[in-house]
């Protein structure tokens, strides 16, 4: 069985194809749950051209740098470090971003929240103001200004390097002029009044954490996954400042952890919010809408 130990430092490829196979059959001997497509995406990166460009010319051959390239970052993703993690970027929303390890890497669900976003205004007037609670990345703040072209968005992190990361999204995406980014503990240092919250808050359990994906479990910061003894913690936090934080017609939307829709339900009517909810594409119901009862 192939493992770890038997990753060469200086492989040699006869051709594309062999690279791949050599590169598949060493994610899948660790239990990678993607390795054709992992492997694909790790080449095409150190090949300087797109994983399409990469398919359609598989009889190429790779020279000896790139084959050690290529081996070194194999042998990252065997160690279960995430592809995302390991080139340093991910897409959200069509939107190119930078990861790190001081964020979480953006996933396709949350793009749930933009949808529910973008609906919540279909109709009525686009919000002007927006707020981004652990922003993380910047994925959820950025994604939203793309949508509303004529708003403003503050993002939030309590990690001063994700806050800077999100700001530096901003730049490259030619966002910065309407986004601004601050590092701090929720919406204690806010002020004002929003027509958009967003949050993609942590919310796995503490005692759950050790059975989470390595990849998760192992590279991702822990603050921004662990939502206390029953996954809640943070919810409890936000929901407390969206009374003051909503205009009166103002719309919150939260992610939610797969079981959590009742509970955070249940918190949000205590707060004076009315809540709905909108399922991902796996059937999760995965984003959670607030109204201010002021509407």
């Amino acid at each position: 069985m192939i493992g770890p130990g038997a990753i060469s430092a200086s492989p040699t490829f006869a051709t594309r194809r062999a690279a791949l196979v050599w590169g598949a059959e060493h994610l899948a001997a660790v239990g990678v749950e993607s390795p054709r497509l992992d492997a694909r995406l790790l080449l095409a990166a150190v090949l300087e051209t797109a994983p399409a460009a990469l398919l359609a010319n598989l009889a190429a051959r790779v020279d000896g740098p790139q084959a050690a390239r290529f081996a070194a970052l194999i042998a990252r993703r065997v160690a279960r470090e995430p592809v995302a993690l390991i080139l340093g970027r991910r897409e959200f929303w069509s939107l190119d971003l930078a990861v790190s390890a001081e964020t979480l890497v953006p996933r396709p669900e949350s793009e749930t929240l933009i949808e529910a976003a973008v609906a919540a205004f279909a109709g009525r007037a686009a919000p002007g103001r927006l707020l981004d609670l652990g922003t993380g990345t910047g994925c959820l703040l950025l994604a939203a200004l793309t949508e509303f072209p004529n708003a403003f968005g503050v993002g939030v992190d309590c990690a001063p390097a994700a806050a800077a990361l999100a700001r530096d999204n901003a730049v490259r995406l030619e966002l910065a002029g309407r986004a601004a980014f601050l590092a701090g503990d929720w919406a204690n240092a806010i002020a004002g009044r929003f027509d958009l919250v967003l949050a993609n808050p942590p919310y796995i359990p503490t005692g759950d954490l050790p059975g989470l994906m390595p990849e998760v479990v192992g590279h991702e910061p822990r603050r921004a996954l662990d939502g206390g003894p029953d996954g809640l913690a943070a919810y409890r936090a936000i929901l407390a400042e969206l009374p003051r934080l909503l205009q009166p017609d103002g719309t919150a939307v939260l992610e939610l952890g797969q079981g959590q829709a009742a509970p955070v339900s249940a918190l949000a009517a205590a707060a004076g919010l009315g809540a709905v909810t909108r399922a991902d594409l796996a059937g999760t119901r995965r984003a959670l809408i607030l109204q201010s009862s002021g509407r």
